[in-house]
Order: C-alpha cells, then sequence, then structure tokens
C-alpha cells in the first residue's frame, strides 16, 4: 500500500521544468528558492536561477556564474547566456561590456546546436528586446522569435515555457516594435484568459525596454 502510494506521487508531480515556469507564472519565490535547492543536475539549476532572478533582483542569484560550459547543451548556453544578461544589467560600466559579449557568445554556442530549442527562442528574443540601439536592439525580430516559440511549444509539449509565455513576451514585442495593431488584438486574446499573475502584470504593466 505504501508502494503504491509513493508511486501515486511521484508520477503526479510535474516535471521539474513544469513545476519551475509554474511557479515563475505565480510569482511564488518560496517555491522557487525550495526547487533550487533540490536541483539535481546543472541544467535544473540555471533553469530556477533564470527565473528566479527576475522575481527578486537578488544578487546572489547570479553568484558563481560560469563564464562557460563543458558540453552544454542548448538550453544550458541559452539559460547561462539569460543569466549574464541579467548580471551585465546590474553591472558596472566598466564590466557590462564584458559580461554583455560574454552573454552573446553564449547565445551564439546555444543556436549553434539547437537554433529552435524553445529557452534559445527565450532568450534571444529578450536578447533582442532589451539590449541597447547601439547593440543591436531590433523588437520587430524579438516578436518573430516569440511567434516562432509559441508554434514551437505547440508543437513540443511541455518544455518549461507555455505558449501563454510566448504570447505575452511577443505583444510587449510588438508594441515596442509600434505594431500596436497586432499587439491590441493579441492582447484582447491573451486578456481573455485567467492569466498567471506574473503574465498579467507584463499586460498591465509592460516591462521597460
Amino acid at each position: 500500500m505504501i508502494a503504491h502510494a509513493l508511486l501515486f506521487l511521484v508520477t503526479a508531480m510535474p516535471p521539474f521544468s513544469e513545476a519551475t515556469q509554474t511557479a515563475y507564472a505565480q510569482q511564488d519565490v518560496d517555491r522557487l528558492q525550495s526547487l533550487l535547492e533540490r536541483a539535481s543536475s546543472r541544467a535544473d539549476s540555471l533553469l530556477v536561477r533564470y527565473r528566479l532572478y527576475p522575481l527578486t533582483e537578488d544578487a546572489a542569484t547570479l553568484k558563481d556564474l560560469p563564464s562557460s560550459l563543458t558540453d552544454g547543451t542548448a538550453r544550458e548556453y541559452a539559460l547561462l547566456s539569460g543569466l549574464w544578461a541579467y548580471r551585465a544589467g546590474e553591472a558596472s560600466l566598466f564590466s557590462v561590456i564584458q559580461y554583455g559579449r560574454r552573454s552573446a557568445n553564449l547565445l551564439e554556442k546555444a543556436k549553434a546546436r539547437t537554433p529552435d530549442a524553445p529557452f534559445v527562442l527565450l532568450v534571444e528574443g529578450q536578447s533582442l528586446l532589451f539590449r541597447p540601439p547601439i547593440a543591436g536592439k531590433d523588437a520587430k525580430a524579438a516578436a518573430d522569435r516569440f511567434e516562432r516559440l509559441a508554434d514551437v511549444v505547440d508543437e513540443g509539449g511541455s518544455t518549461g515555457i507555455t505558449r501563454t509565455e510566448a504570447q505575452v513576451w511577443r505583444c510587449v514585442a510588438l508594441n515596442e516594435a509600434g505594431r500596436s495593431d497586432k499587439a491590441a488584438a493579441l492582447e484582447a486574446l491573451l486578456q481573455k484568459r485567467d492569466l498567471p499573475p506574473l503574465y498579467q502584470q507584463f499586460l498591465d504593466d509592460p516591462p521597460d525596454v
């Protein structure tokens, strides 16, 4: 009986990446910190840190980041690129160029492995959206990446990213690109849903880009 109960609990638990995404969308910092403590792989640790930092902006989350990886997957390189981009955003003028270049190099490694991997598309879209104009900001290209991400998520099932997340980011990018007509149509569709708190916040008070 006990064995059957344990088996039920294990099978009922969502995959780590899905649990992390849910906690992020619900802005559940305590849950993310708990997931970080039990992350059993490099990939899981990078994923939780990537989701946790935007909610807390706690510099400790970015402590001891590796500058590169040995035999990293596209997903790992993309997540590490995103973490270095976060660090560049908080760095002094002396370090911001170094960290930004490191983030860009890691993203190129991710794209060289699997350009359509979900987290590669997500991080690349965010990079195109948030980088300074002098460094190649391109909101329209970002919107295209997020549109492709939504399709990839539909095709591949659970990846730790939902279609809703991809569409919310696309809405932000379309507005930034001056495509307010498309952004408004997409937002109208999204607002009909019961959105997780973070995504509702993104629509009501979009992040500064």
